[in-house]
């Protein structure tokens, strides 16, 4: 993908220097921290080391993120600001100013104005409006407060463990979330927890299938305009997407990691469903071409 000229959005939020979803890492470094102090209390020299901590804390630095080199999570496997990293961000930076740029104006052919979503980037786990997540629940969006939420470590994730590597595979999990924001605004995702809300678990996971599967159809539509309008897409790029669509489908998931199918638990769409629906929406470029009965 050919995105190192396009336009860098605005509406990248960068928590990834904040350690774990807040400013003392949430309820785990605060827990963390309590014992930590009261032995410090004890000594003049862990008074002194307090007193140092608490002003490295108000200068931007998070003590606690010396607790958790070395931890388990994926989201610590990087620095904050390397080489590699920073390329990541600017990356996403120019999806995301992308994805606005093509909603901006199939709304505005609409007579409507498209409402841009924030990107959240953060390291390990996060507080959002819909409640605190880790990166291994992967990127997500937030209907009560809009945002997308991504751990740059998933892309690390998608190539190693999902065998989908490429920043075109990159790109259509971004334009996947994005999807969900503009269900959001059309009132799909309102409408569908209302149906939630009264359905079973089976009926509710089908009804999630057909969002999730929209969502991979407003990615490719999303990359129909792209392409249309700034001849991004190289050799495999949408080989990478479509890639990245079969080996994130709840069949091959539930395969590799418990040897079998169960269909009423899918939540997104089997492989051949998720790269069916973000080709539909390559192949056609409109949202009424995304009809999956939602």
């Amino acid at each position: 993908m050919k995105w190192e000229d396009l336009k860098r959005s605005t509406n990248v939020e960068d928590l990834r220097s904040q350690g774990s979803g807040g400013r003392f890492g949430g309820g785990r470094g605060v827990n963390l921290l309590i014992p930590i102090i009261r032995i410090l209390m004890g000594t003049t020299i862990g008074r002194i080391i307090l007193a140092v901590g608490v002003v490295a804390y108000f200068m931007g630095f998070n003590p606690l993120s010396l607790l958790d080199h070395g931890g388990s999570s994926a989201g610590t496997s990087r620095a904050v600001n390397s080489v590699e990293e920073d390329r990541s961000v600017q990356f996403v930076s120019a999806v995301l100013g992308q994805t606005e740029e093509v909603w901006s104006r199939i709304y505005a052919q609409n007579g409507e104005t498209y409402r841009e979503p924030k990107l959240v980037l953060f390291r390990g786990s996060v507080r959002s409006g819909c409640g605190y997540a880790d990166a291994q629940v992967g990127p997500f969006y937030c209907p009560a407060d809009q945002k997308v939420y991504l751990d740059l470590s998933f892309f690390d994730e998608l190539s190693r463990r999902h065998n989908a590597p490429g920043d075109f595979a990159q790109a259509y999990v971004i334009a996947h979330e994005i999807g969900h924001h503009v269900q959001n605004q059309l009132g799909i995702l309102d409408k569908v927890h209302s149906v939630q809300e009264r359905s079973n678990k089976t009926k509710g996971n089908a009804v999630q299938v057909k969002v999730e599967l929209q969502a991979d159809c407003y990615a490719g539509v999303w990359a129909f305009h792209t392409q249309k309008e700034r001849a991004v897409l190289e050799e495999g790029d949408i080989e990478e997407a479509l890639n990245a669509a079969s080996q994130i489908g709840d069949d091959t998931l539930q395969k590799q990691s418990q040897g079998y199918v169960v269909p009423d638990a899918f939540t997104h769409g089997t492989s051949a469903q998720r790269m069916e629906w973000f080709k539909r929406g390559f192949d056609k470029g409109t949202l009424e071409a995304c009809n999956t009965g939602v």
